[in-house]
């Protein structure tokens, strides 16, 4: 199986590279991966066939283009499929998925796609493990990390933030972006490593990896009917 994996930002294409290994693998070793990193998530345009900024590389703008694209690019290919990584942020989830199933099935052809959503932020796949939090950083504060609710909507960052970074999150948000992109990079780059996929809590997470191995069984499964 080979996916085209969009994620809407540095720290989520971090995450999402471990991770994927985790789940499927060394890459090539059947299963490959390529990773497109966007500069923000945005919003979903009211006209799907206008042409966006593509040079802004904002993720949901450039969603119905992209997946026009790969709906094209991959209809030929068996074994391929596009897999798109976002956060909820405060978004509903499910009336979130949906629209972006919208776009999808508004595609002639549409690629096989699967969208993943990390409630409220891809931080929350991390604290799914609080094994591998303090495996990282064995100086977090355990206090804060009990307090996190899995999966909450409630400023997830900032918590992993309280729990792990000098100051917390009210010294980095005095230092703004780009200082806080960097810190959420790094945070991928020390927990993910340590992550156990069985031993994770976080109820997305888990939706996730599902998914993933799903859609890998299925495109087994549709590559052996044609032989």
């Amino acid at each position: 199986m080979h996916l085209e994996v969009l994620v809407e930002d540095a720290s989520g294409s971090i995450a999402a590279g471990i991770l994927l290994e985790k789940i499927l693998g060394p890459h090539g070793s059947p299963h490959s991966w390529r990773i497109h990193q966007y500069k923000g998530l945005g919003k979903l345009p009211r006209d799907l066939h206008k042409c966006p900024d593509v040079r802004k590389r904002i993720l949901l703008e450039n969603l119905p283009r992209l997946l026009a694209g790969y709906g094209k690019a991959l209809q030929c290919v068996d074994s391929a499929a596009v897999l798109v990584i976002v956060d909820s942020d405060r978004k509903d989830c499910i009336a979130f998925k949906a629209e972006l199933t919208d776009v999808l099935q508004g595609c002639t052809p549409a690629p096989r796609a699967i969208f993943r959503i990390a409630i409220e932020e891809m931080e929350a796949w991390l604290m799914g493990d609080r094994v591998a939090v303090e495996a990282a950083y064995p100086h977090a504060k355990r206090q804060v990390i009990d307090r996190y609710g899995q999966d909450s909507v409630c400023g997830t960052w900032e918590v992993l933030a309280d729990a792990i970074h000098p100051g917390g999150s009210v010294s980095l948000k005095k230092q703004g972006y780009p200082i806080i992109g960097q810190a959420k990079c790094n945070w991928a780059c020390h927990i993910a490593p340590h992550m156990d996929i069985e031993r994770n809590v976080s109820k997305s997470f888990l939706v996730f990896r599902d998914g993933v191995l799903e859609l890998r069984d299925n495109l087994a499964s549709a590559s052996e009917g044609l032989t």
